[in-house]
């Protein structure tokens, strides 16, 4: 097994080191794809999305996709260490990418590898790098499963310390724009679209849609950006301000909308309608595998590309979510290699 922890973790060193932002993912991709190549593992490309199936795959199978994503997101200005040098200090491994989600990215392809000669699998593997997830792009997940033909499910690489994320909050992003008119500040003229836009700002803030979810509890709705005006002594004609929502599993971004358009007076311009709620059953063969291994099972309020597959997958994998997207991310060498040793398990229990 000790081969397997130790190419993870240089491979993910490698990772590291070659900047990989969403869009952006040349050179990582071109990693991957020789890391196979130099096993004599045929590996293809899409873009920068990068595949390989086992070794004895049998059409007559069904198939688990393997996936985990290798863009970034750009470092935080309040990195002390250099994002892209992976260093290793008191068993953590620093570096832009470690925990999010380069850890589970190298240890779901150790686990590939580990299957990858067997000839008596019960499933059809794929492992499936792929791009464009921070920014749920269209040239990542969603124009790679195409390619890789009928998938029956999948375990998606995430840091969730190795417990079962069985359930994930879809995403609404709304644009509101609110039309006032313009006027003299200095004067009782024209009406201001600040205050109009307030009234639909406060209803956001305060309102609280009645189903909740027993794993992903209530729906959530945060007004992010706004923005109006253009000079001190104008009043503004126009607002404009951005509401991002989290909807759990009980409704639609179709029921969401209507109920939105019902209560507020601004124009609401959905951004994308793709990013929905998904949950795996609690009798799929995946959650099963890993209630054998004691695994803990939960429901997560993070998006990923998860949400873009059109049959059950389970988010699992080794580090912290609260690690992602910070100054000085990090991942333990023990988590990657503890990681490596329970994807073998739960995926040996279904293959």
């Amino acid at each position: 097994m000790e081969k397997y922890h130790t190419a993870a973790v240089d491979l993910l060193k490698q990772l590291i080191s070659i900047p990989s932002f969403s869009r952006e993912e040349q050179g990582t991709a071109q990693l991957i794809q020789g890391f196979f190549q130099g096993k004599g593992i045929p590996a293809s490309r899409l873009e920068n999305n990068v595949w390989a199936r086992n070794k004895h795959a049998d059409a007559t199978l069904p198939t688990l996709l393997l996936n985990s994503h290798h863009d970034t997101v750009r470092p935080d200005k309040q990195y002390t260490v250099d994002p892209f040098n992976p260093v290793v200090q008191d068993g953590k491994l620093y570096g832009l990418g470690s925990n999010d989600a380069g850890g589970s990215l190298a240890a779901l392809l150790a686990a590939f590898l580990y299957f990858y000669d067997r000839k008596d699998l019960k499933y059809n593997l794929v492992f499936a790098a792929s791009a464009e997830e921070e920014i749920s792009g269209a040239g990542g997940i969603q124009a790679l499963l195409p390619a890789l033909g009928t998938i029956d499910c999948a375990i998606v690489g995430e840091p969730t310390q190795m417990e079962m994320a069985v359930a994930e909050k879809g995403l609404l992003v709304l644009d509101c724009t609110v039309s006032g008119k313009a006027g003299h500040a200095a004067r009782e003229e024209g009406e201001n679209a600040i205050y109009k836009a307030m009234r639909d700002i406060e209803w956001f803030r305060t309102y609280q849609f009645p189903e909740q979810s027993p794993l992903l509890g209530p729906v959530k709705m945060s007004v992010t950006m706004i923005n109006a005006g253009i000079q001190h002594n104008m009043v503004p004609a126009l607002c404009n301000f951005t509401v991002d929502i989290r909807v759990n599993e009980c409704y639609t971004h179709e029921a969401i909308l209507e109920k939105v358009r019902a209560h507020v007076s601004c124009e609401v311009t959905p951004r994308s309608m793709r990013l929905r709620s998904t949950a795996i059953p609690e009798d799929h063969p995946l959650v099963q595998a890993g209630k054998a291994k004691r695994l803990k099972s939960y429901g997560s309020a993070t998006l990923s590309d998860k949400a873009l597959m059109p049959f059950p997958a389970l988010k699992i994998g080794p580090g912290d979510s609260a690690r992602s997207h910070t100054a000085d991310e990090f991942i333990y060498i023990d988590e990657i290699t503890e990681g490596i040793d329970k994807y073998i398990a739960l995926i040996g229990r279904l293959v």
